[in-house]
């Protein structure tokens, strides 16, 4: 099979550090046919590194060219549904950056359309495809004796990693105006599910749930299946970091995200017990291929034995592209489509009502003193 023809819309930091390079390194899969961007400096980048592919003067025009076969979608999270809804429109393969979209209406505006549409969406939750995560399947404790599950994401923003790693554009001159276009859907986005009225710290809350917590909440359902529902939410440093649990019946999930400018990256899940735990512990994704890692620990006769898997070196957005490349050949459906994402909008949105009743009855509580 001839190698498929990408189209990127949007060449930002995901794309530079990530997209680029792995579609680069599997030549045999794709081939790097053209890119769109609101900001003339990278799009002179792009043409500068990759002279043969095609610069396109709108998102719409490259999705309707015929010399695109595949739309890999990286722009702002506002512009998502948008883009897709283009590309459906003109039977491409798609690849999806989390989150799908910011809302489950958009998901559900797309999911319409989904009967008539005969080719591959795929959603980008790399976390999912990680070594240590494919390894750690086989390795769980029977769902019925699992008793505790913790999952973290204690780390700081990809700029920390890649300012000292990778030489990534941050351009300066996109349209302000078109800037503040964006900032205004976003935010009227996000307030179809926090509410008109939310505080600053609860969009800052669910702004982070639809882009770093995406990942794990992703990872947790198709790990451990879904949660019945959400037990408590909190946050706290403006809305920076979120602690919430997730009721599975018979044992509980608990999960914390702490962003901060420290300049690390730890990030876990654990799956527990009483006999066996099971850790997949990652590194940050934004310098390519360093290691997951995967630990077994089993109670023994002289105490906990612990085998480890790895450090394994197994990039996931390359074990994703391949994966997604496979699903296009095949004719398979991903287990990271569009009807997923809306499971994991639905938790957020689920997260962000327990937030809000939380502060209800805390002002109640104070009423009453």
């Amino acid at each position: 099979m001839a190698p498929l023809r990408v189209g990127l819309v949007g060449l930002g930091e995901v794309a530079q550090s990530i997209h680029l390079p792995v579609l680069a390194d599997q030549r045999d899969r794709w081939t790097i046919a053209g890119a769109y961007d609101v900001s003339p400096s990278l799009v002179a980048l792009f043409t500068s590194e990759y002279a043969t592919a095609k610069a396109f003067e709108s998102a719409e025009a490259l999705i309707n060219s015929p010399d695109i076969d595949v739309v890999f979608v990286l722009s702002s999270d506002d512009t998502h549904s948008r883009f897709v809804r283009a590309a459906i429109g003109a039977d491409k393969h798609i690849l999806l950056e989390k989150p799908a979209c910011l809302t489950v209406r958009e998901i559900d505006e797309l999911l319409a359309l989904m009967p008539a549409y005969r080719k591959t969406l795929f959603v980008g939750y790399m976390r999912r495809y990680a070594p240590a995560y494919l390894a750690a399947r086989d390795e769980l404790p029977d769902h019925a004796d699992i008793t505790h599950v913790r999952i973290f994401d204690l780390i700081s923003e990809g700029r920390h990693f890649l300012k000292k790693s990778q030489n990534v554009l941050y351009p300066r001159d996109i349209d302000p105006a078109l800037l503040a276009r964006g900032a205004r859907e976003r935010d009227a986005l996000i307030r179809e599910v926090v509410g008109t009225d939310a505080p600053a710290d609860l969009v800052r809350a669910y702004r982070g749930l639809t882009a770093l917590s995406s990942h794990h909440i992703s990872a947790m359902r198709g790990l451990i299946g879904e949660p019945s529902r959400v037990i408590a939410a909190h946050r706290t440093n403006g809305g920076a970091n979120t602690s919430v649990t997730f009721d599975y019946g018979h044992f509980a999930c608990l999960y914390d995200a702490v962003v901060d400018d420290l300049g690390l990256f730890d990030a876990m899940i654990e799956v527990r017990s009483n006999t066996r735990r099971v850790r997949i512990i990652y590194d940050t994704p934004y310098i390519r291929s360093l290691p997951t890692r995967l630990e077994v620990t089993d109670a023994g006769p002289l105490g906990p034995v612990t085998k480890t898997f790895g450090p394994l070196y197994g990039d996931a957005f390359s074990t994703e592209l391949e994966t997604f490349h496979r699903h296009i050949v095949e004719g398979t459906k991903p287990l990271t489509d569009l009807a997923d994402s809306r499971r994991d909008l639905a938790l957020m949105a689920e997260i962000v009502e327990r937030m809000r009743q939380g502060e209800t009855a805390g002002l109640k509580a104070g009423s009453a003193i």
